[in-house]
């Protein structure tokens, strides 16, 4: 397809003037961006005015409207993520090892930029701007395919952007949006192998399934999130139902929200009927078995799917147990491999859960929701990676390079 060759052949050129940069230059253009989307404030909410009342009108969930809209302080949030990764250290050029051969050859082991990256994401406009900065800091030029919910918006976060790394003689093409929103088209931008390094889906359970499916491009899985909490017998309740509100409810449309809640069946008495009422008040629908059913009478009956769902939704399965052993169990079964937690005050139950569940994030005694590159320090991400090769977990600059080796000689040849 001519068009993606374009913009491909785009990005190939403009990789190599990044890989120039220094520090000082990325951070300073990063600065230049940080303060122009500020200044555009007015112009991306108009744009994303467009992009809201055409979602609302078409029936989009109150959960996936909550992702797509920007409000001043949103964008506020994109300009400071910015500043936040200038004052993170640039992974490019880490010495990661250092040795010599025993005929004198040095090998460093050096962190380098992986080349073009290729973005394919819904819904969420801010991503625009998160995957612009991390792939520009780490050297990267990007090509950007957003949902067609946000085209208007994401077309004017990166039309700012272009503008303003042109003002600081730096490559626009450091970052292409892909202006059409025919399935065609991004099916065949799967299949740029021969410009794109790597292939990084952001989205739902459909939009990874089809990128796996149809890439040609090395693909880091990201984003879907079936996340479960478990209760132990040995819980504090006082502690535990505030944690699982807040990893229910903070925000319901996002990737570490709790799905599923696993119970121990010797707590469930104690925990349940203040937990249920908790829940109703934040206008939850449970999902349960039958024990939980029988403490919980507004509570549906669950299904087997139902412990599979990422809902997305003010929705919550619930089950009861017998054993860390069974929570464990079910959860490697159900679970999607991003963040799971167990609370409990036994600190041999603890080991046993952090031990055995395989999940990119496992947590003690603490919110699923703080999954996110913002709360481990790594500033923006550009997904939370569910796969274990390469990248695992919230993906911020180290995760975006390669490496290569650099020996130096002084005229060894092989024998």
């Amino acid at each position: 397809m001519e068009y993606l060759d374009i913009l491909g052949q785009n990005a190939v050129q403009a990789k190599y003037e990044l890989q120039k940069l220094t520090s000082e230059q990325k951070n300073k253009a990063l600065y230049a961006v940080s303060s122009a989307l500020s200044a555009s404030k007015e112009c991306i909410l108009k744009a994303n005015r467009e992009d809201y009342e055409a979602a609302k009108q078409s029936g989009m969930s109150q959960a996936l409207l909550d992702r797509l809209r920007l409000m001043p302080e949103r964008i506020d949030g994109m300009s400071e993520g910015l500043r936040q990764i200038v004052e993170l250290e640039d992974p490019v050029g880490e010495i990661m090892e250092s040795f010599d051969r025993p005929n004198g050859l040095h090998i460093d082991k050096v962190r380098v930029p992986m080349g073009v990256i290729g973005m394919i994401y819904e819904a969420r406009p801010n991503v625009t701007a998160d995957a612009f900065a991390l792939c520009f800091k780490t050297g990267n030029a990007v090509i950007l395919k957003g949902g067609k919910d946000a085209f208007f918006s994401n077309r004017e976060i990166t039309e700012i952007i272009r503008k303003t790394l042109t003002q600081e003689n730096i490559p626009a093409d450091a970052v292409q949006l892909i202006a059409h929103n025919d399935r065609a088209v991004t099916t065949a931008f799967m299949q740029l192998k021969q410009y794109v390094d790597v292939l990084i889906p952001r989205g739902g359970a459909g939009l990874i399934r089809a990128v796996v499916e149809n890439s040609t491009i090395p693909v880091i899985e990201t984003g879907t999130g079936n996340c479960h909490i478990y209760v132990d017998e040995d819980a504090d309740i006082e502690k535990a139902i505030p944690i699982i509100i807040n990893a229910k409810t903070q925000r319901i449309g996002v990737c570490n929200a709790c799905e599923s809640l696993l119970v121990h069946e010797k707590i469930a008495k104690r925990l349940l009927p203040a937990l249920g009422e908790a829940l109703q008040a934040k206008n939850v629908e449970i999902r349960g078995d039958k024990k939980v059913r029988e403490l919980l009478p507004q509570a549906m009956e669950a299904t087997q799917e139902d412990y599979g769902t990422e809902y997305l939704d003010y929705i919550i399965s619930m089950k009861t147990v017998t054993s860390v052993e069974e929570a464990v169990s079910h959860i490697n079964q159900y679970n999607t491999k991003h963040s799971d937690a167990i609370l409990t005050e036994n600190a041999e139950h603890a080991e046993q859960f952090l031990q055995g569940v395989d999940a990119a994030c496992v947590y003690v005694n603490a919110s699923t929701r703080f999954t996110d590159g913002f709360e481990f320090g790594f500033g923006a991400e550009i997904g939370i990676s569910t796969q274990k090769l390469h990248a695992r977990g919230p993906m911020g600059l180290r995760e975006l390079t390669a490496y290569k080796y650099m020996i130096r000689g002084n005229g060894q040849i092989r024998k």
